[in-house]
C-alpha cells in the first residue's frame, strides 16, 4: 500500500497507509487525523480539506479544476502548493506524498 505523510498544524508528522483509489482527504480522514474537517465530504464545495503539497509532488497531481481554484481563493493560507485533498486521487504513483494541513481560516 502506498504511504502518505501528513504534517499536522502543530508540526507532528504522521505516516499513513492509503488505499489506491481513495482521495488524499479520505486517506487522512481514515487515518484518524481529526484536524482536517472535510465538511462537504469530498464534493469540492468547501475548502476545509486544504493542504499544502510537497513541491516534489506538485507536477504528479492532476490539473486543478476551476471550482477547486475558486474555493482555494477563499483561504488566507493559499500558496503555490495549495490543493484540496478531496481532489487528489491517491495512487501507487504518489507513494511517499507529503502534505501539510493548511491553517484553519
Amino acid at each position: 500500500m502506498p504511504k502518505l505523510i501528513v504534517v499536522t498544524r502543530e508540526g507532528e508528522e504522521r505516516e499513513l497507509e492509503g488505499e489506491a483509489g481513495l482521495s488524499v482527504m479520505e486517506v487522512i480522514r481514515d487515518g484518524g487525523v481529526d484536524e482536517l474537517l472535510a465538511l462537504c465530504g469530498g464534493c469540492c464545495s468547501c475548502a476545509t480539506c486544504h493542504v499544502h503539497v510537497d513541491p516534489a509532488f506538485v507536477d504528479k497531481l492532476p490539473e486543478m479544476s476551476e471550482d477547486e481554484d475558486d474555493l482555494l481563493d477563499s483561504s488566507d493560507d493559499r500558496d503555490e502548493t495549495s490543493r484540496l485533498s478531496c481532489q487528489i486521487p491517491f495512487s501507487d504513483a504518489l507513494d511517499g506524498l507529503k502534505v501539510r494541513i493548511a491553517s484553519d481560516d
